[in-house]
């Protein structure tokens, strides 16, 4: 977990914004290939899913989200569906490219100041919906595509960097998508700097490795 006081300025400055729906781009704007971004090595809070055992798991019907798919949570990450409305704001921040926000999984139980996503999208291929999804992403640099699996399925990750005007510095971004029979999936996973995006990476793959289509 980090230091509380470490955090509050800056929490403080990105609260109004981090909301129940926050972190959506609205302008496409052209992105570049650069070198995967590594994986850092270093130890993440117990919280945020170390050991990679789900606590418990969302997707299925009867969990906090429906969705296409289910995937395993890490200990007190709190799942909360998104619902759909025609309110321009909900367009601006939970409609990105082709993909709607359906389902957030909170992290602050856990420590950490930052969601896992769940966008939902009409069926198609994984990378042409995660393509059109990062394109809508505004301030996007270094982005790198690989083919990889999402528990038995597969998947396409991409890694990527997005500047913060606010902060005024770049943080790590990532997500996967998936193309399951009930539609298109992409988890995911922002943070308020790169240091929480890197704490909260074990949640992501708990949520890569346990994935079932549904």
């Amino acid at each position: 977990m980090r230091h509380p006081i470490r955090v509050m300025g800056t929490a403080l400055a990105v609260l109004t914004a981090v909301g129940a729906l926050t972190g959506c781009g609205t302008t496409a704007k052209p992105v570049g290939t650069a070198p995967p971004v590594t994986t850092p090595t270093t130890t993440a809070a117990a919280g945020s899913g170390a050991g990679a055992e789900a606590s418990t798991s969302v997707g299925a019907s009867g969990s906090a989200c429906a969705l296409p798919v289910s995937f395993g949570l890490a200990a007190d990450w709190r799942p909360k569906a998104v619902e759909a409305t025609d309110d321009e704001l909900f367009a601006a921040l939970a409609v990105q490219g082709p993909a709607t926000m359906t389902c957030e999984i909170d992290a602050k139980p856990a420590g950490n100041i930052g969601y896992l996503r769940v966008w939902t999208a009409d069926r198609g291929a994984a990378r042409t919906a995660l393509e059109g999804f990062v394109k809508a992403e505004e301030n996007t640099s270094k982005v790198t595509y690989k083919e990889t699996e999402a528990g038995t399925l597969p998947a396409v990750e991409v890694t990527y960097t997005v500047y913060n005007k606010l902060m005024e510095e770049s943080k790590e971004e990532r997500a996967f998508a998936v193309a399951a029979p009930k539609g298109t999936v992409i988890v995911h996973l922002g943070g308020l700097d790169t240091e929480e995006h890197r704490e909260m990476l074990p949640a992501y793959e708990l949520a890569r490795t346990s994935l079932k289509a549904l």
